[in-house]
């Protein structure tokens, strides 16, 4: 068994597929900047525009929404000179491991992923292939950098522990210790973000109600305005967070405030215990705005020049396959491919 030292290294992507939300920011991209600030681990950071064509995507807005992905990630704090920030397609690696892990990973895997059956539902036979196969290219994204911590939300964990089978499967298959077995980081108070106008569902920039997401391209008046009309109940906060079990619209609120503070849903409760929603909505509006504003300001400062936005993507990649290279090619090793001399 060939033994091989994994550095630790950080990895995850969003989707291009437009209209970024709150749940964005607190369940990623917040995250995101924590890890890099941290300088624990190098962090790379990828628009995974090859997962967001699993659907149909029209191609000019495919563009937009990419450009706008990584000004949204500029915005938030990632830095593309302390990390790798770079746009999936560039890097063609991705997609060259994803073939030898759909060689390595199987049918029956593949045929239990959650959001498979959410997606494809009862039209199964009409949805695409790659839909089908994207948990395969998820684990070539993370394993082409032999990444070993991925901070991925709760409804990505299923895809994660399939990435870690998929490495597994692979070593034993070829009696190596290549690909490490990466270690999911969901943490925080919010890494799931619900919908303002129904507690029970994730927001989400495909709800028909613009009120039931924050956009991160909102103004401080329309973050404002949908934190104050933010679906509540009756009853004041509770004086413990045991009292919010049967409360969802209120947890979110609670949940989203504690992230946006970075403190805990505990201490929010202990700050705020009691009050009527009129009172809270109002604190929570002036939080989310004095956090999120400036974000917006500067998404829409980016955008004005994509060409520079295209530079950042461009040089990214280029960093991105210095590292993905000799992994892909260490892999053909493994496989036994030929290739030439010195390739």
């Amino acid at each position: 068994m060939t033994d091989v030292v994994h550095t630790p290294r950080v990895f995850s992507g969003i989707q291009p597929s437009g209209g970024l939300t709150l749940g964005n920011y607190l369940g990623a991209m917040k995250r995101f900047v924590q890890l890099q600030d941290a300088g624990d681990m190098p962090t790379i950071f990828c628009m995974v525009d090859l997962h967001a064509i699993t659907v149909w995507q029209e191609p000019a807005r495919l563009r937009h929404a990419t450009r706008e992905l990584c000004a949204g990630f500029i915005a938030a704090g990632i830095d593309p000179e302390k990390s790798i920030l770079f746009n999936q397609s560039q890097v063609p690696e991705h997609a060259q491991l994803a073939w030898i892990f759909n060689c390595v990973a199987r049918m029956g895997w593949m045929g239990r992923m959650t959001q498979w059956k959410d997606k494809a539902g009862k039209n199964s036979e009409n949805a695409s292939l790659g839909l089908f196969a994207y948990p395969a290219l998820m684990a070539a994204d993370i394993m082409i950098y032999h990444a070993t911590h991925v901070p991925v939300g709760e409804d990505q964990k299923q895809h994660l522990e399939l990435a870690r089978d998929i490495a597994i499967k692979f070593n034993n298959d070829y009696d190596v210790s290549f690909f490490p077995v990466v270690e999911p980081l969901i943490e925080g108070a919010a890494t799931r973000v619900m919908s303002l106008r129904d507690g029970s569902k994730k927001m989400s920039k495909s709800d028909p109600s613009d009120m039931s997401r924050i956009n991160l391209t909102d103004d401080a008046d329309a973050i404002a305005r949908k934190i104050r009309k933010a679906k509540t109940d009756p009853a004041p906060l509770p004086d413990s967070v045991e009292g919010l079990a049967d409360r969802p619209e209120a947890r979110n609120l609670v949940n989203i405030y504690a992230a946006l503070a970075d403190t805990t849903a505990e201490a929010v409760i202990a700050d705020h215990a009691g009050q009527q929603f009129g009172t809270f909505k109002p604190s929570l509006a002036d939080l989310a705005v004095a956090k999120l504003d400036p974000i917006s300001r500067e998404m829409a400062r980016l955008m004005q020049d994509v060409d520079q936005i295209d530079r950042i993507l461009g040089r990214g990649a280029e960093r991105a396959r210095e590292i993905a290279a000799p992994i892909l090619a260490q892999t053909y090793d493994i496989v036994g491919m030929v290739r030439a001399q010195g390739a």
